[in-house]
């Protein structure tokens, strides 16, 4: 059984794993990650989920002073969506072997060629030249992702066919570069400016409103349900067994949709509207796995506690600090869980469990809906219930899952500690009538 699966899921993580595009929109992703992980450290000084908290420091900075704060939050969160058109433009121009920098400036120019820079105000009779923050946030995030990868392989397309100006020796390699981008840079704003125009001439009026209503809102809709996230556990536990990064495929397809759904909650976190999504980033980190992939820092704690095993209990002890920050290789690939049918169970069972219960809780208000902060993936259990919620019993409901978890490892594990500890003794007894070459005498010769 396990050989034909591997059979089946092997070629397709390969062939997800060097897609260019997914690679883009992964990469693309990771480049705002550090600015957003920032921001919402900012966001949370301003919003500790503490009594009084504000009040406090107002007696010391004054009445507003969480507004320091929340600029910085705004900064980044209100331009999530022109930073993932950055950031994608860049990672895909870099995977078709072009000009990384040139690729990030034509997705940069293409999106803002289809973001409308005249808004309505009330009380002015004429619409004021800008550029609405609700087009470049998280409601950009598709059209962005859409316009940097259309623009930047049209734009290397054209480069590599050679439809550039050619200039003499002896100019200097950025002036060059530059005016071999001018042929693919103008094909490529002018076809988005004739998109533009085709758009406006339609009932949406912009690009933005076309995928916001024909795209966005139905995939938000599909991916905020508890069908798809479980289909994404699946496959980032499954990939795992056959020592596939799961999640790094996982996230490919599915993490657009869920970044919406999170930045969703963060805008709704710092107006103080109720909070509107349950599957975030934070949810899906913080309430189905502990300890890594799988949520094996429940096996961690049966390994050390109820096996006999040396191996099992020596390898328990050493992956328990790197388990508590949510790195979990060491079980990964010392018990193994890759390719071991009977560890396969519980470690593709034991999320699925939690989010089902995660999920149900939620609904029934036992625990609240995440903030939509973003805290480091390495943020221990406890502190990232309480953090990634406000509400001390999130983080009792992390513990509860967390026994829960080892309740299900410990028959499997179990099953596992006999054959090793069988491997073990067998191991010993060998090299007890083993023959040294000191037990021979040679004196009655």
């Amino acid at each position: 059984m396990m050989n034909k699966l591997e059979k089946v899921l092997m070629p397709v993580a390969d062939k997800l794993g060097k897609n260019k595009v997914l690679i883009a929109i992964r990469d693309g992703f990771l480049i705002t990650t550090p600015l957003i992980i920032v921001a919402s450290i900012f966001l949370l000084i301003a919003n500790f989920p503490i009594p009084n908290w504000s009040e406090f420091w107002a007696g010391y900075f004054g009445e507003g002073w969480e507004m320091w704060f929340t600029n910085v939050s705004r900064a980044v969160f209100n331009m999530v969506g022109f930073l993932t058109v950055f950031g994608t433009s860049y990672a895909y121009g870099r995977e078709l072997k072009g000009d990384a920098i040139q690729s990030a400036a034509i997705g940069i120019v293409s999106f803002l060629i289809l973001t409308p820079t005249r808004i309505n105000v009330e009380g002015l009779e004429n619409p004021l030249g800008a550029l609405s923050l609700d087009f470049l946030g998280s409601d950009g995030i598709f059209l962005g992702l859409l316009v940097s990868l259309t623009s930047v392989w049209l734009f290397n397309w054209v480069y590599r066919r050679g439809w550039t100006i050619k200039m003499p020796d002896g100019v200097p390699p950025a002036v060059v570069k530059s005016f071999e981008a001018l042929i693919p840079s103008s094909i490529v704003m002018i076809l988005f400016f004739f998109i533009r125009i085709g758009i406006a001439m339609t009932p949406f009026e912009t690009m933005h409103n076309l995928i916001f209503e024909v795209l966005q809102t139905p995939l938000k809709g599909v991916g905020n349900t508890l069908t798809a996230q479980l289909i994404y556990g699946l496959a980032c536990t499954v990939f795992w067994v056959f020592g596939i990064n799961g999640p790094a495929v996982a996230n490919s397809v599915f993490g657009p949709v869920t970044k919406v759904l999170t930045m969703e909650n963060l805008d709704a976190f710092q107006n103080g509207a109720d909070l509107p999504n349950i599957f975030t980033d934070p949810f899906s980190n913080f309430f189905t796995n502990w300890g890594g992939g799988g949520s094996t820092l429940s096996l961690v704690i049966v390994m050390i506690l109820f096996c006999k095993s040396q191996r099992i209990k020596q390898l328990g002890k050493l992956s328990l600090v790197p388990g508590i920050f949510g790195i979990n290789e060491p079980i990964i690939f010392g018990l193994p869980i890759i390719l071991n049918p009977i560890m396969a169970i519980p470690f593709i069972l034991v999320p699925q469990i939690n989010l089902v219960l995660s999920t149900f809780a939620t609904k029934m208000g036992i625990i609240p809906y995440t903030t939509g902060v973003a805290l480091p993936w390495t943020t221990p259990i406890g502190f990232s219930g309480y953090l990634s919620t406000g509400s001390f019993v999130a983080a009792l409901w992390q513990f509860a899952l967390l026994a829960l978890g080892c309740l299900i490892y410990y028959p499997f594990i179990k099953t596992l500690d006999k054959q090793y500890l069988l491997d073990e003794s067998q191991t010993v007894s060998f090299e007890e009538t083993e023959i040294s070459f000191d037990d021979i005498s040679f004196d009655d010769l």
